[in-house]
């Protein structure tokens, strides 16, 4: 391999990659369901995710998500990313990430890009996607939940009204009045149509919502009664870990990729555990876009997506072609050192 051959090595901060998808949500979740098309028919590469976790930090875990993606922006790469709830209460962000970038030819890295924010943005993009895809043999949601207030609450209600859906309330409800609070405030502030209401319980609000969004920090089960879901509500699942299997099993239910869903606790996982099959899995979304699956009404719909890499790359890829191509990729010189075989 010649030195010319190596790639250059670009550090990518929070601001730029905010600044490269600002106003692009049409497009980024085009590019997300590009993405899951291309994982669809096997042109990506996406092994099980693992987890670093403390002994005696037992809340938090380092989770890294190492993923090849191909099509024409083929890309390699890694992302990395931190859940440390207690943040929280420190007034710091729970998630922190990096995203590295490989060169598929050379394997050299060629770039860092801060990735709470594409990891926000990617999650965001698949909750709207799915809203959309899985409405389309039922009736469309007017009110909407959210449960859970943070970070990817806020992402999902932007790309939902960037892609065109308005309802008539939105509901609120969070273990923390605070935060409950100041997620009210910001929807205020968005100045997105419907009444806001916050409900002191998460049965008032699913018993309330056409279309839920569950975006918690539960490691287990919380939601334990089929009774609040039969209004056949879709469910965006988000946190993966809030329905008990019983919810589960009596539900439609949709995965972005089955073996990674059920797998580390997730509520899918246990309700495999608890029928012994994989019966109560309809399929999964990349199948619902090549029309090959499609939900029935008359059933709650649970959409419950692990989140891959690939999606990850997708969109940090994108961001890198942005910042390069408007010429303001901040370049790391000589990062690369040893590059002579012999010296």
């Amino acid at each position: 391999m010649s030195e010319a051959s190596v790639p250059s090595f670009a550090v990518i901060p929070g601001t730029q990659v905010a600044d490269a998808l600002r106003g692009r949500e049409r497009r980024i979740v085009d590019l997300v369901e590009e993405t899951y098309r291309l994982h669809g028919t096997g042109d990506t590469v996406n092994p099980p995710s693992y987890f670093l976790r403390f002994p005696d930090r037992p809340s938090a875990r380092i989770i890294a998500l190492p993923a090849a993606l191909g099509g024409p922006a083929a890309v390699d790469g890694l992302k990395w990313i931190s859940s440390f709830p207690e943040n929280v209460a420190a007034g710091i962000p729970r998630a922190s990430a990096v995203l590295i970038l490989n060169d598929p030819e050379t394997g050299y890295p060629f770039a860092c890009l801060e990735s709470s924010i594409i990891s926000a943005t990617r999650t965001a993009a698949s909750a709207a996607l799915a809203a959309d895809r899985l409405t389309r043999t039922r009736s469309r949601p007017r009110t909407i939940g959210f449960c859970g207030t943070g970070l990817i609450a806020r992402y999902v209600h932007r790309y939902l009204t960037a892609t065109g859906w308005s309802f008539d309330e939105v509901g609120i409800h969070d273990v923390s009045a605070e935060h409950a609070e100041g997620f009210r405030s910001y929807l205020t502030r968005s100045e997105a149509p419907g009444k806001v209401t916050v409900h002191a319980s998460a049965a008032e609000l699913i018993r309330s919502s056409d279309l839920i969004v569950f975006a918690t920090v539960a490691a287990v089960p919380h939601i334990t009664d089929p009774g609040w879901f039969e209004h056949n509500p879709l469910v965006l699942h988000l946190s993966l870990r809030d329905l008990s299997p019983e919810i589960i099993l009596d539900a439609v239910n949709i995965v972005d990729d089955v073996e990674h869903c059920l797998k580390a606790g997730t509520s899918a996982h246990l309700a495999e555990q608890a029928s012994g099959g994989r019966e109560f899995l309809l399929g999964t979304l990349p199948e619902v876009l090549a029309g090959r699956v499609s939900p029935p009404a008359g059933h709650p719909l649970v959409f419950s997506p692990f989140g891959l890499g690939v999606l990850d790359l997708a969109v940090g890829r994108f961001v890198y072609d942005e910042v390069s191509h408007h010429g303001e990729l901040p370049v790391v010189e000589g990062f690369f050192h040893e590059l002579r075989r012999y010296g």
